[in-house]
């Protein structure tokens, strides 16, 4: 019998999460590497189902299905393919490296023995345990479990370990400098809540259309005896025009899943939770949100609106489409007026996610494999940018633009890093976010000229609030208090440094993950009934919807 691969990828952190738990309260110390080993174990998982996963092969690899709840005819079933399989990468990979960078941020224990770092290392595991049963479910009820039961870890993380709850200085605080501003105890619960209750809400609206999607199979005439929430027998269903549903029953159903997705992703003008929760948040935790849990959202988008619903998908394409835009440009003006680094890098991955939105509903080949390069580039580089912002912050002792300057004199590491990072966040050629920015424009021009042109503009913008970030931060003169910041030491170099390498190594060549996702990606595009328009420009006659080697990348 062969080895449950999914289950096994998800379950390990759950029981790490159980073992650390049952840890005595005064090995903080065992707790912190506890995690991390398991951790480190599911990177070994995943790599191991990368290795074996055939990327010409069936198009849902590593299945398992079991009973679950027979009577509302739904399953216990798992698979992944290739756009599942580099997600469940993407998360394997940050999460150890999550656990090195928060080392610190949570104080000792205090004398009675409370289980601070315990439980803060805990629901990280949970949190990825979670998110990994979101990508890889086969079954709508068992995703919608988990994609709602995740919110769960995150609320306490947030609102329990956020910046406000820092009762001791950080170690790493330069010697006998003052903090610039004090933590304020309410804003972290206080985000938290609202993290909370715009996705309970979001996900409240699925549940509906998740429980009318269930009665559409049920009912009589169905093409689906007695019901059932399997996604590939629907979506079977549906692409051969089988279900015979009122088009008006299905947009509802479609705007209710999209809703759910929108508020998770976010999409602009669902996104107002996301700068609070991520300042509030330690960094570790704003990074687990911003590049893992809110990526379960846009995934999403590709699996479940698309293929459930390719003709509602379409009919509103033009609507998301407009909002993607909007929320790029949206974000990236925000972002060049903030006074709050880390506020700031927030506002950038709602341009960001405009950016993987756009993609995936302009309905091409190029769009939507660049989405999915996106995911996994975003991901690491917003990684990078807001852990190195935070090791900073938490030596200096505030977020605040205006206090800092000449870094780059007193700590050379931190600002190289730094400096990579935030050319990566604009898209320089070199850096992995260049392919996917540059494939889903090309996607989207094809189909939306338009949209595409007014998209560009946030690669300008970009420049902007990176470069004028770096120069009021690292460049000029050294603020006297500013002195005796520590530069990099080895844990967070061992931290950045394999952020640094892929965005290198991703920027020249991208193949690996391309061949992996364009596969699925052309069984999206023919289970929506979509094809890529044929270039209408001199411009574009360079480039070809190769999907099966290149995915609309340059020959």
């Amino acid at each position: 019998m062969s080895l449950p691969w999914l289950t096994a990828i998800w379950v390990a952190p759950l029981v790490g999460a159980g073992a650390v738990l049952a840890l005595p309260a005064d090995k903080h110390r065992l707790a912190r590497s506890f995690a991390l080993g398991t951790a480190l174990v599911v990177l070994a998982l995943a790599v191991s189902m990368a290795v074996g996963f055939d990327p010409a092969g069936e198009q849902y690899q590593y299945v398992e299905s079991h009973a679950w709840i027979p009577a509302f005819g739904t399953r216990y079933t798992l698979g992944v393919d290739g756009i599942a399989l580099v997600m469940v990468l993407l998360t394997a990979v940050l999460v150890p490296l999550l656990l090195l960078a928060g080392w610190n941020d949570v104080p000792e224990p205090d004398p009675i023995g409370r289980r601070r770092i315990h439980f803060y290392v805990a629901l990280i595991l949970v949190v990825e345990s979670m998110v990994l049963v979101s990508f890889t479910a086969l079954d709508i009820l068992l995703f919608y479990v988990f994609f709602e039961a995740m919110l769960l870890p995150m609320y306490f993380l947030i609102g329990g370990f956020g910046n406000g709850h820092r009762t001791a200085p950080s170690r790493r605080s330069a010697p006998g400098a003052e903090p610039a501003e004090r933590p304020d105890s309410a804003a972290a619960p206080a985000a938290a809540v609202k993290f909370l209750l715009y996705n309970l809400f979001g996900g409240l609206i699925m549940l509906a259309a998740v429980i009318g999607l269930y009665v559409v199979t049920v009912r009589e005439g169905s093409p689906l005896p007695g019901g059932t929430f399997d996604f590939r027998e629907i979506v079977a269903a549906t692409s051969t025009g089988g279900l015979g549903v009122d088009p008006g029953v299905l947009n509802a159903l479609f705007l209710g899943f999209m809703f759910a997705f929108a508020v998770k992703a976010p999409l602009w003008p669902f996104h107002t939770w996301l700068p609070g929760a991520a300042t509030a948040a330690t960094p570790a935790t704003a990074v687990l949100m911003m590049a893992v849990v809110d990526k379960v959202g846009t995934f999403a988008m590709l699996r479940y609106c698309l293929q459930l619903f390719p003709e509602s998908s379409a009919y509103f394409a033009p609507l998301i489409v407009t909002l993607a835009v909007v929320g790029i440009v949206y974000g990236a003006l925000l972002a060049i007026g903030q006074t709050d680094v880390m506020r700031l890098i927030a506002y950038t991955s709602i341009s960001h996610f405009g950016f993987i939105i756009l993609g995936i509903f302009a309905m091409t080949s190029q769009g939507q494999a660049g989405s999915t390069l996106y995911m996994v580039n975003h991901g690491i580089s917003t990684a990078a940018l807001f852990l190195v912002a935070g090791f900073l912050v938490s030596r200096r002792g505030t977020r605040a633009i205006a206090a800092y300057g000449g870094v780059q004199k007193v700590a050379p590491l931190m600002a190289g890093t730094f400096l990579v990072a935030g050319l990566a966040t604009l898209s320089l050629p070199g850096l992995a976010p260049f392919v996917s920015e540059f494939l889903v424009l090309v996607g989207t021009f094809t189909r939306y000229p338009v949209a595409a042109l007014i998209a560009t503009s946030a690669l300008v913008l970009a420049a902007i609030y990176v470069l004028w970030l770096y120069q009021r931060v690292m460049a000029g003169p050294v603020n006297e208090d500013n002195r005796r910041i520590r530069d990099l030491v080895p844990r967070e170099l061992a931290v950045v440094a394999p952020l640094i390498a892929l965005l290198l190594v991703l920027g020249f060549y991208p193949k690996p993950v391309l061949d992996i996702v364009n596969p699925a990606v052309s069984q999206i595009m023919t289970t929506i009934g979509q094809q890529d328009p044929a270039p209408t420009g001199p411009q574009l006659t360079g480039y070809v919807a190769d999907q099966d080697n290149h995915g609309g990348a340059p020959r």
